[in-house]
């Protein structure tokens, strides 16, 4: 199928906007987790993402204390 066979895009494409799941956050939810397709998928943004792994949390506490330190020296 070549794209001329396609119909022409009518509407605009919907963005599904979602925010982190952790109370008080109003940070964009970009990581989503889902346990199967029938189980709705929850939002989190990457500081609160449950499901890290040992290297990216590594990495997001390095980022934190940088930027306490940086606090500190201000």
């Amino acid at each position: 199928m070549s794209d001329i066979d396609k119909p022409a895009l009518t509407n605009a494409p919907q963005m599904y906007v979602h925010y982190c799941e952790e109370e008080g956050c109003e940070e964009w939810g970009g990581w989503g987790n889902s346990q199967s397709p029938a189980v709705p998928t929850r939002w989190w943004c990457f500081e609160h993402f449950p499901h890290k792994s040992y290297e990216q949390e590594l990495a997001l506490r390095r980022k934190i204390e940088a930027a306490e330190r940086e606090s500190v020296v201000r």
